[in-house]
C-alpha cells in the first residue's frame, strides 16, 4: 500500500486562497484581501505564496482572469464590456489593454479569429487551421489525480491546487508530467455535470498525496493532435479531431476517455507558445 503524504498548514492556506481567487474572479483580489483569506500578515504572505507556487499573487490573479476572458470570448456571445466585468475590470478599455498585452490581440481580434493566437491559418480556398494528427503508441501511465466537476474551462482551478500540493510536499521528484482526463462530451452533458480530472503522471511505487486519487491510463494506440496556442482555443481542435479526422480515418475510438498532456506551462511560456497533446485512445 502506498504511503500517504500529509498536508501542512501553509498548504491549506494556499489552497484556501486559490479557492477564493477561483470563486471571486471579479471581486477584490488585492494582496491585502488574499492575505486576510490566508490568515497571514501581508508582509509575509506574498513571499510564502511566491515561494510555494512560483508566481506572485498578482501574476496568478492576472493569469486566471485572462484565461477566463479568453474562454468567454470564444465560447460565449457576450459583449466585451460584460466579459471585462466578469473578470474584474471596471471598464472595457483597461481590460482590452491587459488582454492585448497578454495575447497579442485585442479581444475582438481574438474572437474574430476563432482559433488560437500563433497558429498558422493558410488562406488557400478558405482552408481552416491545419492540425497535425499522428497515430502513436503509448505506455501505461500511473496518475495522482484531483477530480473536477463542472465546466471544463474551470479545470485550471484543480490544477492550481494540484501544483500547490506538489510544491508544499516536495513531491515534484515523483512527477513525470501533467495530464487531464475528460470523461464526458460537453455537447451532450450539462456543464454543471461534466467530470474531469487534473492529474500528475507519477513514477511507479511513489506515494499518492492525501486528497488525491490513484488512477491509471492503459497504454496502446492513440490519435495525438499537438496543439499550439492558448487553452481557450482547444475546443476548435477537438471539433476538427472528432468532426473531420476521425470519420475519415477508418479508425474507431476505444471505450476510454480522451486526455490532454501539457508539454509546458503558462508560468513558463506565453499563451502563444503553450503546447498541448490531445490524445484519443483507439481500438
Amino acid at each position: 500500500m502506498n504511503l500517504i503524504l500529509q498536508p501542512n498548514g501553509y498548504e491549506k492556506r494556499i489552497l484556501r486562497v486559490l479557492d477564493y481567487i477561483h470563486d471571486n474572479p471579479a471581486g477584490d483580489l488585492s494582496l491585502d484581501t488574499l492575505a486576510d483569506v490566508a490568515a497571514m500578515s501581508r508582509f509575509h504572505w506574498h513571499r510564502v505564496f511566491h515561494a510555494m507556487t512560483g508566481e506572485t499573487c498578482h501574476e496568478a490573479v492576472l493569469r486566471l482572469r485572462m484565461y477566463r476572458a479568453a474562454c468567454f470570448l470564444l465560447q460565449k456571445d457576450w459583449p466585451v464590456a460584460k466579459i471585462a466585468a466578469e473578470v474584474g475590470y471596471g471598464n472595457a478599455q483597461s481590460f482590452a489593454r491587459v488582454f492585448r498585452k497578454t495575447f497579442g490581440k485585442t479581444p475582438l481580434q481574438f474572437r474574430k479569429r476563432g482559433t488560437p493566437v500563433g497558429r498558422p491559418r493558410p488562406e488557400l480556398k478558405g482552408l481552416e487551421t491545419v492540425y497535425n494528427i499522428e497515430i502513436d503508441t503509448t505506455q501505461d501511465m500511473r496518475l495522482a489525480g484531483m477530480m473536477h466537476k463542472g465546466p471544463y474551462m474551470e479545470i485550471g482551478h484543480a490544477f492550481e491546487k494540484t501544483m500547490a500540493i506538489a510544491e508544499s510536499r516536495n513531491y515534484w521528484p515523483n512527477v513525470r508530467g501533467m495530464l487531464a482526463i475528460y470523461y464526458d462530451d460537453p455537447t451532450a452533458v450539462a456543464e454543471a455535470d461534466l467530470k474531469s480530472c487534473a492529474a500528475m503522471i507519477v513514477t511507479p511505487g511513489s506515494p499518492i498525496p492525501e486528497t488525491m486519487q490513484e488512477l491509471f491510463i492503459e497504454g496502446g494506440e492513440v490519435a495525438r493532435l499537438r496543439f499550439k496556442g492558448p487553452y481557450a482555443g482547444l475546443e476548435a481542435a477537438y471539433k476538427h479531431l472528432f468532426g473531420e479526422w476521425l470519420p475519415s480515418s477508418d479508425r474507431e475510438p476505444a471505450d476510454q476517455p480522451c486526455y490532454e498532456i501539457y508539454l509546458n506551462s503558462p508560468m513558463e511560456v506565453s499563451p502563444d507558445e503553450l503546447l498541448t497533446d490531445i490524445c484519443v485512445p483507439l481500438q
